[in-house]
């Protein structure tokens, strides 16, 4: 079982910036592959980021060159660097672990970007 605990959320003004954090449980967190997902309301959840165990990135073609996903295995963290925030990018944002064919999800942290 992995435990992920999102933080970091809050009210940014358009064209700011927030870091959003994901602590994990366990002794494996480097084999895992750590993804940021959001949703916004009326609409569908909605991927956004994936880092591999190898650090590998990609990302959603609307936030790409915006946001940067990181992981620090020594702190088995996963971080979401988000700048150039828009107010479309209001959503809960939600990590998710991968590992030996499982998926966890954390409980989410909400991020509103408004003036």
């Amino acid at each position: 079982q992995v435990q992920l605990v999102e933080s970091g959320g809050g009210l940014v003004q358009p064209g700011g910036s927030l870091t959003l954090s994901c602590a994990a449980s366990g002794s494996s967190f480097s084999t895992y592959a750590m993804n940021w997902y959001r949703l916004a309301p009326g609409k569908q959840r909605e991927w956004v980021a994936r880092i591999s165990s190898d650090s590998t990135t990609t990302y959603l073609g609307s936030v790409e060159g915006r946001f940067t996903i990181s992981r620090d295995n020594a702190k088995n963290t996963v971080y979401l660097q988000m700048n150039s925030l828009k107010p479309e990018d209001t959503a809960v944002y939600y990590c998710k672990a991968i590992t030996l064919g499982k998926g966890y999800w954390g409980q989410g942290t909400q991020v509103t970007v408004s003036s």
